[in-house]
């Protein structure tokens, strides 16, 4: 037995082989690779359930990030004493007469203009045809011929068929898709901040005060976002679509509207939009005035780079264009066009609800800057 005051010799606590396999360099490396793939199940299979489902993410994703843009008028609304309901319904109504006033200007031009395009492109299919007869290698009238009843035999085909079917869906799913957008897009703006702290409820403390900072901070890039690139997509159509009417491009309105859509996708919205105006001038009104509308484009979109995007948009968006340029191919290859316009502000939401993990200016330990970034080191 020790005597008073000594200390007795502890028992020997070392790990066992297992332990030990686990908790030296080589067991540490494959406990963290075992958790990376556990996540990457996880973000997979989350994913994949959302392209699945995507009748039903897409929509609500639209509902959010239009709903964040909005919001702001609403609670404007409601501080000068107009009901909830009421001022809901206005904001709403709003939107879907954008929305309606947009397709509406497309649908009417394209109708009114496409008698006098059409005699331009066959004048144009002439033009064509007379410049490749002068071409060092003869294209004959007969391979013109085969290339015609190859496409209209594609047109006669089961494949075509095929297509004009998956069309069909693809209108009903668009249908289904915009009424739940409308009537989630209602509860969002009419009920937007009850809904998040109906969700927040299993948490407290400092974990429901970093919901609240995720939250608000989502809302603010989204409405951010959306607000800043509509400004700079105004004017980005109102500037191409004048240039497009003083050259006389037929189409100039329904091209603007292009335009403007385009400027929800950055990086290659406006050099799609700028290629097909151009195309629509070279068939319509020659090659001299397709290089101007390439000139008009260009200087809209230099001045859309250098002073309009850091005037309207701020810090709304500050995401490298490598993140951008995979989120677009991420979004495109899973939700088609419409994915390629939501990732972005998905991309910049989610970096701000990092930017503001651990505090209001403090962003998450892992992302925190810890030494000066430099483009080469030696």
């Amino acid at each position: 037995m020790p005597l008073f005051g000594t200390t007795a010799t502890p028992p020997d606590a070392s790990p066992g082989p297992f332990v030990r396999k686990w908790t030296d360099g080589f067991g540490s490396l494959a406990t963290r690779c075992l958790q990376v793939v556990i996540v990457l199940v996880v973000a997979i299979g989350v994913v994949y359930a959302a392209a699945t489902l995507s009748v039903v993410t897409i929509p609500v994703l639209l509902a959010l990030i239009i709903a964040s843009a909005m919001h702001p008028v609403v609670s404007w609304l409601r501080r000068h004493k107009v009901p909830s309901v009421l001022a809901t319904l206005a904001v709403l109504l709003g939107v879907l007469v954008v929305l309606g006033l947009v397709g509406w200007l497309i649908v009417v031009a394209v109708i009114s203009q496409w008698p006098d395009l059409q005699k331009s492109a066959l004048r144009g299919f002439g033009q064509l045809q007379d410049f490749a007869a002068h071409l060092p290698f003869s294209i004959s009238d007969s391979q013109v011929d085969e290339a015609v009843q190859g496409v209209q035999g594609f047109l006669t085909s089961s494949q075509f068929g095929s297509g004009a079917l998956a069309g069909a869906s693809a209108t009903a799913n668009f249908l289904t898709g915009l009424v739940l957008m409308i009537v989630v897009l209602f509860f969002f703006l009419k009920d937007g901040p009850a809904i998040w702290e109906f969700l927040l409820r299993p948490f407290t403390g400092a974990r429901y005060e970093r919901a609240r900072r995720v939250g608000d901070r989502v809302v603010h890039t989204l409405g951010g976002y959306v607000r800043g690139t509509a400004s700079v997509a105004a004017v980005d159509a109102v500037g191409i679509g004048v240039g497009l009417a003083i050259v006389g491009v037929p189409l100039a309105l329904p091209l603007a509207v292009v335009v403007f859509i385009t400027a929800f996708i950055p990086i290659v919205g406006a050099t799609a939009a700028g290629i097909l105006a151009a195309l629509v001038a070279l068939v319509a009104n020659g090659p001299v005035a397709a290089l101007i509308v390439v000139g008009i484009v260009v200087l809209v979109n230099q001045l859309e780079g250098n002073l309009l995007q850091p005037v309207l948009m701020g810090r709304t968006l500050k995401l490298h264009g490598l993140v951008i340029l995979i989120g677009l191919t991420a979004g495109t290859v899973l939700a088609g066009i419409t994915g390629a316009i939501i990732s972005v502000p998905l991309l910049a939401a989610a970096w701000g609800a990092v930017q503001v993990w651990d505090g209001p200016d403090e962003p998450a330990r892992p992302w925190r800057q810890k030494r000066p970034e430099t483009a080469e080191r030696r």
